[in-house]
Formats: C-alpha cells, sequence, structure tokens
C-alpha cells in the first residue's frame, strides 16, 4: 500500500492507541519521533476530558492536537482550535430521561472538571481513568463558572442497549453519540470527531487523501469517514468495520503501531 500521501494521523484513545489497561506502548513515542521527522502531524482524538488525555502523551503534548469530549474541544499546543459547548440546563434537562435507569452512573463534563454528585461519589473510582480533573459536588445545579461540553453517562452492562433507547429522540437538538460499550455522550449537535477532524484538516491544508485515523468506536465513524486511509481496529464494534477502509490489528496488538511502523517504511 502506497502510504506517501499521509500527511496527518489521527486516532482514537481507548480500545484503539490504548491496550486493555488503557496504556499507550513505549514505541509509540519511538513511532512519533520519525513521524514529526517526516512532517506528519499526529492527532489524538478521544471521548476522554483533554486533561486525560494530555495525561497519556504528556512527552509529546506540545506537537500533537488534541481532540477532546467526542470533538467537542481541541487544543494545539496551549492554542484553542474550537469548542462547542452547550448551556448547563440544556444538559440538566436530559437527566429527566434516565432517572429512572437503575445502575446508570451521569457526569457532567467541563472545561475545567468534569463533575459527578455525591450522591454517587463510589462512581468516581469508575471515572478516574477517564477523566483525571475532576469534583464531587452536592448537586449539579451548584455548579457554575465553566464552559459545558456535554453529559456522558455511563451503564454498567451497556449504553446502547439501556441508555440509547431513552435519549435518542434527543439526536434532532443535540448529539447523542455511544461511545463506547459503557459509555453514552449528550453534546452540541456539531460536536463529533468528523466536524472536528474537517476543522483540522483545513486548519493544517490537508485534504481526506492524505489523512489517516483509527478508530473501534461508533463515536468514531464520522471522523474514518474523512480519512482515505481509515482503520478499524480488530476489536472493533460492527459499524466500524463496514465504515472503515481497512483492519488493522487489535489495540492490545498494537494495531497503531503496527500501520504507523509501516507508513514510517
Amino acid at each position: 500500500m502506497d502510504f506517501s500521501k499521509v500527511k496527518l494521523v489521527v486516532t482514537d484513545m481507548d480500545g484503539t492507541l490504548l491496550n486493555s489497561n488503557h496504556e499507550v506502548s513505549e514505541r509509540f513515542f519511538e513511532i512519533h519521533k520519525k513521524l514529526k521527522e517526516k512532517n506528519i502531524h499526529f492527532a489524538a482524538a478521544s471521548g476522554r476530558q483533554y486533561h486525560s488525555i494530555i495525561s497519556k502523551l504528556v512527552s509529546i503534548k506540545k506537537d500533537i492536537t488534541v481532540i477532546a469530549e467526542n470533538g467537542a474541544f481541541a487544543k494545539q499546543d496551549e492554542e484553542e482550535l474550537f469548542s462547542f459547548d452547550l448551556p448547563i440546563e440544556d444538559l440538566l434537562d436530559c437527566l429527566n430521561y434516565i432517572k429512572n435507569i437503575e445502575g446508570v452512573g451521569v457526569i457532567l463534563c467541563g472545561k475545567k472538571y468534569a463533575y459527578i454528585e455525591n450522591k454517587n461519589a463510589e462512581f468516581a473510582d469508575t471515572i478516574k481513568q477517564y477523566y483525571s480533573s475532576y469534583k464531587i459536588v452536592d448537586d449539579f445545579s451548584d455548579v457554575y463558572n465553566d464552559t459545558f461540553f456535554k453529559m456522558a453517562i455511563y451503564h454498567p452492562i451497556c449504553s446502547e442497549e439501556f441508555i440509547l433507547p431513552k435519549v435518542e429522540h434527543l439526536s434532532d437538538e443535540m448529539q447523542v453519540t455511544v461511545s463506547g460499550k459503557n459509555w453514552l455522550d449528550i453534546s452540541n449537535l456539531e460536536a463529533n470527531k468528523g466536524n472536528a477532524l474537517t476543522k483540522l484538516q483545513n486548519s493544517l491544508h490537508i485534504t481526506q487523501a492524505e489523512t489517516m485515523a483509527f478508530g473501534d468506536y461508533n463515536n468514531d465513524l464520522k471522523m474514518l469517514e474523512k480519512a482515505d486511509f481509515s482503520y478499524a481496529m480488530k476489536n472493533a464494534h460492527p459499524n466500524v468495520k463496514e465504515t472503515a477502509n481497512f483492519e488493522t490489528l487489535s489495540n492490545d496488538d498494537r494495531g497503531v503501531d503496527y500501520i504507523l511502523e509501516n507508513l514510517i517504511k
């Protein structure tokens, strides 16, 4: 395969670049050094908050673009590129549709912090891996002085089965995205990884034909559609395998590293 056109690599994090222990391989950082030498820009695109993504890629943070909150917010080094926020009132209205779902956990995702209510304080153990900067509050209505990107809703068994049917009617007004087996996000209608990638491509003057992308879940679909070199992980959702042009090894077998090593060669 001819990778000579590639100028931009963008990858999801969980289930894609990260292994099942939420780790980036040591080899990846050597690969990134070689990508940089070849003037190939790297971007990480995730449902995670900005602070959490950076914590995984801190040694290269000045050289990459970070697309956080499923496309709602992006930064390159210290420069904010764009954001799509929502009034907190709109997000809190969504609670009415999920309040009777047993076992559900809710995160109000802001630019400064992710917020959880103290009645679900034990939920902090679940979110620590994805939200490194968070606060526990008495009530979401007490939260102020922040910019809000989304509401992330967790179900211990399956978000697609137990949460999506309760909120999919909101999709005309807000972005409703199943972002993982256990997660569903509600955000600004314009906030998705596809729009975010288009904005990045335009700012870098890079085309779809010059873009390589990797993903594993439904929140990656629109991003993969914007890259000619689109890869589904072996462990990906069937929708992702159907959308992507190619497939690579699983995240635990370093499928992203494998393709990038071939790109460098």
